[in-house]
């Protein structure tokens, strides 16, 4: 039966349509062209520079000396001589505690104090007159107008005497003890700031009352200078090996955002701090604040520069975590071939994404260095495409 020609355009349409299908299905079995689509993956490119290796942690600003004022003796606070942020100088008066009841003390122990000092003076006369009694006797004795008894009683109450003097001497000497005790308390009522510094936190106010009964009560705390700081941040067991005194640090603080400060690495100290089972090390960086910008209290996030290369080729991480969809012996025998240090990066070819085996150097928070006789300055390399609404920080893994 003869064909109609509605009959061959049919057949035509047809075969039009499965031409894409086909084409399709050529790229993808011929060799070079079984990786992702485009859409799986974006493109960097190797750059040359300085590549810094760091380790991240948060700490907290204090000024480098801080100071808590505060009192030794109870009592309702009279005055406030300082305030928030006032600066202050050493020796100069800051607050004063009501001090009618320690003058009281210091008078009733002045009075004391002569008391036992009479005392002691009669006690003095009591020996003299003793004295005198007893060598009275002992003539008396060599004319044989007294008896032995006589001379033995007399010498009897002169020891006594002696005895006496030295209880009231003791007594004159805790009486002044008391007289120094309650002077000392009374200057107590003067507080006095202990260094030349910036007061930082006021704990008291007027007419409240302050007992000293089982510890100083804080009533100031005064940095000694705010133009050096320094940040305590504790470091993870896993990488204070890396962690030297001397080491540059570069910080932010939310306060700003788009500012990074600079700090050294001065101190790490050896005790250990054990916190949901992870052991970490605190380590003091000193701070330069000449500009006044950082406060106490403030929270930092420090990075501690570990190590430093210079002009060195390096790529984006995930260029070293890509791996395409890939055939799983194809990739099993591309492992295989790895050398120890080595990674593969994935470069656009005129087949699809080839394969480069690279060595690998520094691995920087966001960059790594690597090395090869076929890898150079500008050289393009296929990297995850980010989804919409994925985070920005890609996290993945690498099967190389």
């Amino acid at each position: 039966m003869p064909h109609t020609p509605s009959h061959r355009h049919r057949k035509w349409a047809s075969l039009l349509l499965l031409l894409p299908i086909a084409a399709a299905a050529i790229y993808y079995v011929l060799p070079g062209h079984r990786a992702e689509t485009p859409a799986d993956w974006d493109t960097r490119r190797v750059s040359r520079g300085d590549l810094v290796a760091s380790v991240s942690a948060t700490g907290t600003l204090n000024p480098l000396i801080t100071v808590q004022v505060g009192s030794q003796v109870s009592g309702t606070i009279q005055s406030l001589e300082a305030d928030f942020n006032a600066p202050v100088r050493a020796g100069e008066i800051i607050a004063r505690i009501e001090p009618s009841l320690f003058k009281a003390n210091l008078a009733e122990a002045q009075a004391s104090l002569k008391n036992a000092e009479a005392l002691r003076d009669k006690a003095a006369i009591a020996i003299k007159e003793k004295r005198r009694n007893l060598e009275r006797l002992k003539g008396l004795q060599e004319r044989k107008l007294v008896s032995e008894s006589d001379i033995d009683t007399a010498q009897f109450a002169l020891d006594s005497a002696v005895v006496d003097l030295r209880e009231k001497e003791a007594a004159v000497a805790k009486a002044a003890a008391t007289l120094d005790h309650e002077r000392f308390n009374l200057d107590n009522t003067i507080i006095r700031a202990p260094i030349d510094g910036v007061v930082i936190s006021r704990s008291v106010d007027v007419g409240q009352t302050v007992a000293a009964s089982l510890q100083a009560p804080t009533l100031f705390t005064i940095a000694q200078d705010l133009t050096r700081m320094q940040i305590e941040t504790d470091v993870d067991e896993a990488y204070i090996g890396m962690v030297r005194e001397g080491q540059p640090v570069n910080f932010t603080v939310f306060a700003y955002p788009e500012r990074e400060f600079t700090g050294k690495l001065v101190q790490v100290r050896l005790e250990p701090k054990v916190e949901a089972g992870v052991v970490k090390y605190n380590c003091v960086i000193q701070v330069d604040n000449a500009d006044l910008a950082l406060k106490p209290g403030m929270t930092a996030t420090v990075s501690i520069e570990v190590e430093r290369h210079t002009n060195v080729l390096k790529v984006p991480n995930e260029a070293l975590r890509f791996v395409p969809p890939l055939p799983a012996e194809e990739l099993g025998k591309l492992r295989r071939e790895l050398k120890n240090g080595e990674a593969v990066i994935w470069t656009p070819g005129a087949g699809g994404l080839e394969p480069r085996r690279v060595r690998v150097g520094l691995d920087g928070d966001k960059e790594t260095e690597i090395a090869g006789v076929d890898v150079a300055d500008g050289l393009p390399v296929a990297v995850p495409r980010r989804k919409d609404g994925e985070n920005r920080h890609f996290r993945g893994f690498s099967l190389f």
